[in-house]
């Protein structure tokens, strides 16, 4: 099941929010189109439990920020090959743009993005 609900920060700057799983994530980053902020964080992780909190809030080029449980859903945290979290990854209008290397800050992620985005896509892991 996916739950698409505003994410309020201050004034224009709301994102939409999803929450993706084994089950869809796939079919839903192949779908949507424009840029997806793809994030796999942890319940037991301090970095992700404030991302959770601040990214929503900040002024970053993208349509939507996907969150995806690392610790419920192994099959993409396999495919992805997540080492660490938070760990990051863009996708635009279904292409994969690759893991987003930068650290936790509104300016340093939207450097990340554009630069991301200016990658050769691929297809998604």
């Amino acid at each position: 099941m996916i739950v698409c609900c505003p994410v309020y920060g201050s004034g224009r700057d709301r994102v939409k929010a999803l929450e993706l799983t084994d089950l869809d994530i796939d079919q839903q980053l192949l779908g949507l189109p424009g840029t997806s902020l793809l994030v796999f964080t942890s319940v037991g992780c301090s970095s992700c439990r404030w991302a959770r909190q601040q990214l929503p809030g900040w002024a970053l080029p993208v349509d939507r920020v996907c969150w995806i449980d690392a610790g419920h859903n192994g099959g993409a945290v396999e495919r992805y090959q997540i080492f660490h979290l938070p760990a990051l990854f863009v996708v635009c209008d279904g292409q994969f743009h690759g893991a987003l290397q930068a650290r936790l800050t509104a300016s340093d992620l939207t450097h990340g993005v554009e630069q991301a985005l200016t990658r050769k896509p691929e297809e998604l892991p």
